[in-house]
């Protein structure tokens, strides 16, 4: 087995000298890349898991993923399930946390990371391969509103959480703030109330623009209420502030993840469970498995997509702007036919590698070593950010691969692919591919536009992983 890894490892001889320094100075390659994690808030009605298991779960796989992830905030809100919302349930987010401290040490080795930088460092901006502190985690915690609905916003309602997103929001970063909504999102609605107050409608404009939104359905009141879109604060958001609140309203991965994840329950009492103690922190589900993972698994920077592009398809499906289910405002959905359909097809393709992923990582909780992702490079450009080629109709465009590798010197296997439903994609599209190499023949008679091309490594470790790095390729007249 040694024998085949060498031999696999010479084989990627481009990358060997640069890879062994990395290894050698205890540098993750993700992190030599020097790019910075997405930003991310939760607003949770985390409860305790004989309650409703359903955001601990959740929980437990944000942490093995925040060397991927900067969590700036965690903030205890209303769901469907609370209102209002019991403060001794927030007991249930501290002791994920704890679990997190206690696998720290193990899931750490996954980047070679030797420790963690300082309270002050750490909460400025952190790169991706980088695991925070426990310490960094607790000081983001917060309560926000314990009650549900747009009656609950205005004045005197501000929360300890809707002053955290303000400040957040407000910090010198160019990166944009994502509020990932597991349960009600009036605690942001709030934050956005108060700024609209107090600031000029320039800055206001401001304030949205560096937001982004990703609701799991509309859990802002009870679930018997849950037809009545005006009592939500989601309606006032999506109303007032369409033009410049980017706002995903999914009606479709949380449903796949929940029916999946069922259907499928048992490789996560073997897989999942019980690793290490995250894994002894993860409740067994009631009526769905982990249906508020998807908001996260949107923002992850895999080069599958760039998340501030909701048509492009991510491990949480894809979506359109158009209308909502309560026939007056808009927002990037995907509630309605086709575009459920379609995004219900990419959910399924994607659910095994992204639950492989989530069982790989548990192992390094477990265990402290385990597989990683391959890292894919394309025409000579590592990272995992979109990469843009200009080309001409009649053209033929060369996307070379074969500089990727695998951190553990795993066999690396390729597939190429078109996202149609992305960009356009002229009749008469070709796409050919001998492994790591894919040759894409735009037609003479293609319009101007965008061609979204995926390319889908995977390796063959024991539990298999994938990386993606997406291509959009340019289409201009040859005028």
């Amino acid at each position: 087995m040694k024998n085949k890894k060498a031999i696999r490892i010479a084989q990627n001889r481009y990358f060997l000298p640069s890879f062994l320094l990395l290894l050698l100075f205890n540098i993750s390659p993700a992190k030599a890349f020097h790019e910075l994690k997405p930003r991310i808030v939760v607003l949770t009605d985390i409860a305790p898991g004989n309650v409703e298991p359903d955001d601990m779960e959740s929980m437990v796989r944000l942490m093995v993923y925040a060397d991927q992830l900067e969590i700036e905030a965690l903030i205890t809100t209303i769901g469907w399930n609370c209102d209002p919302y019991p403060t001794e349930w927030a007991d249930s987010l501290q002791r994920v946390i704890d679990a997190y401290e206690k696998d720290a040490d193990r899931l750490m080795k996954r980047s070679g990371q030797k420790g963690f930088l300082s309270l002050k460092e750490e909460q400025t901006k952190q790169t991706i391969g980088y695991w925070p502190s426990p310490e960094y985690l607790r000081s983001r915690v917060a309560m926000g509103s314990q009650h549900a609905g747009i009656g609950r916003i205005g004045k005197d309602n501000d929360t300890a959480g809707s002053e955290l997103i303000i400040k957040l929001v407000d910090e010198d970063d160019p990166r944009p703030l994502w509020v990932a909504c597991w349960g009600g999102g009036n605690t942001l609605a709030q934050a956005i109330w108060r700024v609209k107050q107090e600031r000029s409608e320039e800055a206001l404009k401001k304030f949205l623009h560096k937001l982004r939104v990703f609701t799991i359905t509309d859990q802002d009141m009870v679930y018997a209420m849950r037809m009545n879109r005006a009592y939500s604060s989601h309606q006032w958001m999506r109303k007032e502030f369409s033009e410049d609140l980017l706002f995903i309203w999914d009606e479709s991965a949380w449903l796949t993840q929940n029916e999946l994840g069922s259907k499928h329950w048992e490789q996560y009492a073997q897989l999942i469970q019980g690793k290490g103690n995250l894994g002894k922190a993860y409740p067994t589900y009631k009526w769905g498995v982990e249906g508020d993972t998807p908001s996260f698994l949107h923002v992850l920077p895999n080069g599958l997509h760039d998340p501030n592009q909701p048509e492009q398809i991510g491990w949480a499906g894809c979506f359109k702007r158009g209308l909502c289910p309560d026939s007056l405002t808009t927002a990037w959905t995907n509630w309605q036919q086709p575009q459920k359909a379609i995004s219900r097809g990419y959910e399924e393709r994607f659910y095994p590698a992204v639950f492989d992923d989530f069982a790989a990582r548990m192992e390094w909780a477990e265990k402290g070593h385990a597989n990683r992702n391959p890292v894919v490079v394309v025409n000579d450009r590592q990272g995992t950010k979109p990469i843009t080629i200009t080309a001409h109709q009649g053209e033929t465009v060369k996307l070379d691969a074969s500089r990727s590798f695998d951190p553990d010197g795993n066999h690396l296997s390729f597939t190429w692919w078109i996202q149609n439903d992305a960009g356009h994609s002229p009749v008469g599209l070709t796409i050919q591919q001998q492994g790591s190499t894919a040759c894409v023949s735009i037609p003479h008679q293609a319009e101007n536009g965008e061609i979204h091309v995926v390319c889908e490594v995977m390796d063959d470790g024991d539990i298999p992983l994938c990386s993606y790095r997406r291509i959009i390729i340019a289409c201009m007249s040859g005028e």
